[in-house]
């Protein structure tokens, strides 16, 4: 493997069949998805992940049965069109430069292996593997002087229990999670290789999981998060460590809350993360701390009321996206989530945040910086993805669209709350169309300024969308973010059904008799919600839904601390159950009326698969149309990175579902 001059093609592999005009389920197959945008030391050089749709074996199509799967490869840019970088067998991702930009460390996994690191001279030259690891590798990174790589693996620890047939004995409080499936018995450890002497150590085995690491600048250990037991950890309670180049082990000041990205300071005294103070749930937005050795903490963006981090839903977002904050001199450059965009920010050492780079109809979805370098990953609701560098598009993604993107209109709403915002996509022409009330999860992200596949290929086949932040979203305010603290199912349901009027009226193309309700997640949740409240829509999609959160305590790979930090409720005392129920759908299927597509995916640990079983038996039991689609080998993450078979099937079914119930004319 060597350097290449190839720049990206028109089309490739499973894609050739797309042809441009209106969206299709199967345009996915045509998409090119950037990630992981990697800055080179000198600040005028990116490398970055490039994933797209090919067959399993190219070298042996099936006419009769196309076989999509994601492939990713890494380029390269140097301010002009980019290159392909690697080429090989597999799929390479985790570009990272050395500190003297000669080297690139980066993981390809072969068909069916885990990924290993390899190390490509980039004067020219072979990639060298370096790793041979049963489980692969993760979160490489280069020490800043340059003389070790890191990584975490759980080498070649051997489990063989499930091949086997064995049980499966359970002790500790976290025992599944969604993307993996049953997590080890042992964490992974943290593994360090020195490139002098071409030797391989394990440096480090945690206790607990460590969920995240970066080298102090001196290169004399790495800090990272993890939490001192195993309860603590399904709490999500966390704290930052030390470990020092001779494996000494200490705790760096006191946290006990979730945390991640973390920054450490050039002065070796502090780190900034970014998290939510002790005592503070999942309804608390994120923001910028930093705390120091001797215990304390400040926070960094004193008086911004907007979260930390990019929250903003979109369905092109495929790979790893970099978030962590750069410390520039005593500032700090993070991403901020404000409505439904998303950008870079500055935050002073007053407190003080101002605007670096952010356009109030777009998302900045990844980045990385180095000095007045600047990698990102730039997207808006008519705009595919590209990745730029120090404010020039390196690639032209967007022109591989096969179809013109429409334009979404923003329509603000009412509420006892202030002003809410929400959008309407609307088809071509002038005709009435049916009226989509498509829904959101988290529920503490937000609808916005993202490119959504889904919502274009709506449009397109004649459905108008409608979609809006209700109070439970972010990018509004602490006071709009937790707005539905205590009581899912009250005015999160005001806001959302108030914006569809709203939506209505001021959109007369729109037939409020002829529409649906959709959502996942949460946004699932609600549509079950809706229907059993009201037979305003003649047909309803619930996708990796929650219909029962009494049950869902004790499945969901959230479980434990969900509700706690939702509503103030455990679902192991009585009285606490009994207003579960209440918040239920479940409890008011009796009254559902509305014909109901279900979809889920079997190793869906973040909303179990058990959710979806209980609302097909209710909806069956009395007499509602239904029909519910499993997919076996997905997580909760199918509608944004699941197998382009299996994403293709999935917007098939509700198209299918839509076109029985609504029945759009296609626009010509």
């Amino acid at each position: 493997m060597c350097l290449t001059a190839e720049v990206i093609p028109t089309n490739s592999g499973a894609a050739s069949s797309v042809q441009a005009g209106a969206a299709q389920p199967d345009s996915l197959l045509g998409l090119h998805f950037p990630s992981d945008p990697q800055l080179s030391p000198d600040g005028r050089q990116v490398a970055f992940v490039l994933t797209r749709s090919e067959e399993e074996d190219p070298r042996k199509p099936d006419p009769a049965y196309a076989r999509p799967r994601l492939r990713s490869q890494i380029w390269h840019s140097d301010g002009g069109q980019a290159v392909l970088l690697t080429r090989g067998e597999g799929s390479d991702a985790s570009p990272r430069w050395s500190p003297d930009g000669a080297t690139l460390a980066f993981t390809r996994a072969a068909a069916g292996a885990k990924p290993q690191l390899y190390l490509l001279p980039l004067s020219g030259g072979e990639a060298q593997r370096i790793t041979d690891f049963e489980h692969g590798v993760q979160d490489v990174q280069w020490s800043p002087d340059g003389q070790s790589l890191t990584f975490l693996s759980l080498g070649n620890d051997e489990d063989r229990r499930d091949e086997r047939g064995e049980a499966r004995v359970i002790t500790r409080p976290r025992y599944r999670f969604n993307g993996r499936d049953w997590l080890p018995e042992t964490p992974a450890r943290l593994w360090r290789y020195d490139l002098t002497a071409e030797e391989l150590t394990e440096w480090h085995a945690p206790a607990v999981e460590i969920s995240g690491y970066a080298w102090w600048p001196d290169s004399h250990g790495v800090v990272f998060a993890s939490s001192t037991d195993e309860l603590a950890a399904s709490q999500w309670r966390q704290e930052l460590f030390t470990l020092t180049l001779a494996g000494e082990v200490s705790q760096f000041g006191r946290w006990n809350s979730s945390l991640s990205a973390l920054a450490p300071h050039k002065g070796g005294q502090r780190v900034a993360v970014v998290g939510r103070p002790e005592g503070k749930g999942s309804p608390e937005d994120d923001h910028l701390f930093v705390l120091h050795e001797d215990g304390t903490s400040t926070r960094a963006d004193t008086g911004w009321d907007f979260p930390v981090g990019q929250l903003v839903g979109g369905d092109c977002h495929v790979g790893s996206f970099p978030v962590r904050p750069v410390w520039q001199g005593e500032e700090l450059l993070v991403l901020s989530t404000v409505g439904g965009s998303c950008g870079l920010f500055r935050v002073g050492p007053d407190g003080t945040v101002t605007a670096h780079d952010h356009r109030p109809e777009g998302v900045v979805s990844a980045f990385t910086s180095v000095g007045n370098g600047l990698a990102l990953i730039r997207e808006s609701a008519t705009q595919f993805p590209e990745v730029e560098l120090n404010g020039v598009a390196v690639t032209d993604l967007h022109a591989r669209l096969p179809f013109a993107a429409r334009t979404p209109e923003r329509v603000p709403f009412s509420t006892d709350a202030g002003e809410g915002e929400g959008w309407v996509l609307l088809p071509e022409g002038e005709a009435r169309v049916p009226a989509l009330l498509s829904i959101h999860g988290g529920p503490h992200t937000a609808y916005g300024h993202a490119f959504i596949h889904e919502f274009q290929l709506l449009a397109a086949r004649g459905y108008g969308v409608t979609y809006s932040n209700p109070r439970g979203s972010v990018g509004y305010g602490q006071a709009w973010s937790s707005g539905n603290y205590g009581r899912w199912g009250s005015v999160d349901y005001d806001d959302l059904m108030g914006f569809f009027e709203t939506a209505l009226a001021a959109f007369p193309r729109l037939d409020g008799q002829n529409a649906a309700v959709m959502g996942g997640s949460y946004g699932g949740y609600m549509t079950n919600w809706i229907t059993g409240h009201t037979d305003r829509f003649r047909a309803a999609i619930t996708d990796r839904s929650i219909c029962n959160l009494v049950s869902f305590s004790g499945t969901s790979d959230i479980g434990l601390r969900f509700w706690h930090d939702e509503l103030g409720l455990n679902a192991h005392r009585s009285a606490d159950a009994e207003r579960l129920w209440a918040m239920s759908p479940l409890k008011f299927a009796e009254h559902v009326q509305t014909p109901t597509l279900i979809v889920h995916s079997v190793l869906d640990h973040r909303c179990p698969v058990e959710q979806a079983e209980q609302w097909y038996a209710a909806l069956t039991q009395i007499g509602v149309p239904v029909r519910m689609v499993r997919f076996p080998g997905e997580n909760h993450e199918l509608s944004r990175s699941g197998r382009p078979d299996r994403r293709i099937q999935r917007l098939e079914e509700y198209l299918g579902w839509l076109d029985r119930y609504l029945g759009a004319d296609q626009p010509e």
